[in-house]
């Protein structure tokens, strides 16, 4: 009965120490992204210009959605938005889903004993060391209908029978988005996957293979269960970076509409438009979307391990 006070007090002691060690770390994410958030919100509230930024005046919610003369203006209500959410949500669940797949199969490979496997763990991970302008740039080259070594190498196994031009068609051009986003970040995930594998106790593995179970039925009974929260955090990972992507769209397909995303949309408004204001708009939208999506999957991953701990 004693007890109880004594390790209230250590809790509450474990507690401020936890707020003691956090609090620099919070006063510089909220310098470093609180306030320009903030900036941003505020500006998405306003008329303001990008050259005259100083007189901004307050128009509300306008440059989200306004009814003005019987018809409907803001960001909202343009169809290239829309059309750019579906886009880059397409995008995100497309690229995402094929690293995840991708991403497992090479860490399960690595995770093999065989020999010089240390060397090929570095040379897996160089095209995630690669930046994404650099490697966009090379791919822009290899796709290309003229010189592209991509047309060269399919034409000389007879798949085509023409250089295809594709960034000119907006199907082939967001197709090659995904596979370069897919090339580049794929050693990402199979980083994670692999670190979580390495963690894995091989007691239950060795049971396995005395009762002979096979293999498949191994790793979706045990691995898969055993590394799920760590492929939550690597697929919650690569969705936030999906959702805003930019640079690798922005360099293969420049402003073309067939391929916008949201990040590409509000850049657009803000630096080629110079409206701040709306430009402001679609990227704080842009960061509801992530907020809300990268919120539920936390919650629906929370649920289902609580409920499964329940059971």
């Amino acid at each position: 009965m004693e007890a109880r006070p004594v390790e209230s007090g250590l809790v509450r002691a474990r507690i401020r120490a936890a707020w003691i060690f956090l609090a620099p770390t919070l006063v510089v994410l909220l310098a470093v992204a609180g306030w320009p958030l903030a900036r941003t919100i505020w500006f998405s509230l306003t008329d303001a210009e990008l050259g005259r930024l100083s007189e901004a005046r307050f128009i509300g919610f306008a440059n989200y959605l306004e009814r003005y003369e019987g018809e409907w203006l803001g960001v909202l209500a343009d169809p290239l938005w829309w059309d750019a959410v579906w886009r880059t949500l397409w995008f995100a669940l497309v690229s995402v889903g094929l690293e995840a797949v991708l991403g497992m199969v090479v860490a399960l490979a690595l995770n093999a004993r065989f020999p010089m496997r240390g060397l090929v763990r570095a040379v897996v991970l160089i095209p995630w060391a690669i930046p994404t302008i650099v490697s966009a740039r090379i791919w822009s080259w290899m796709l290309n209908d003229q010189f592209g070594v991509i047309n060269h190498a399919l034409m000389g196994l007879g798949l085509i029978d023409a250089p295809v031009a594709w960034m000119a068609n907006a199907d082939t051009a967001l197709w090659a988005v995904v596979i370069v986003d897919v090339w580049k970040t794929t050693p990402f995930m199979a980083l994670l996957i692999l670190a979580a594998l390495q963690m894995l106790p091989t007691d239950c593995y060795e049971a396995a293979r005395v009762d002979g179970i096979h293999p498949v039925r191994v790793f979706f009974r045990v691995t898969l269960p055993l590394i799920r929260p760590a492929l939550t955090v690597a697929l919650i990972f690569r969705a936030l970076d999906a959702l805003r992507v930019f640079d690798l769209i922005y360099v293969l397909t420049a402003n073309s509409a067939g391929t916008m995303s949201m990040s590409v949309y509000a850049r657009q408004l803000l630096v080629e438009f110079q409206d701040v204001g709306q430009g402001s708009a679609a990227s704080t939208l842009l960061f509801l979307v992530i907020a809300l999506l990268t919120l539920s999957v936390v919650l629906l991953g929370r649920l289902k391990l609580d409920g499964e701990a329940a059971r």
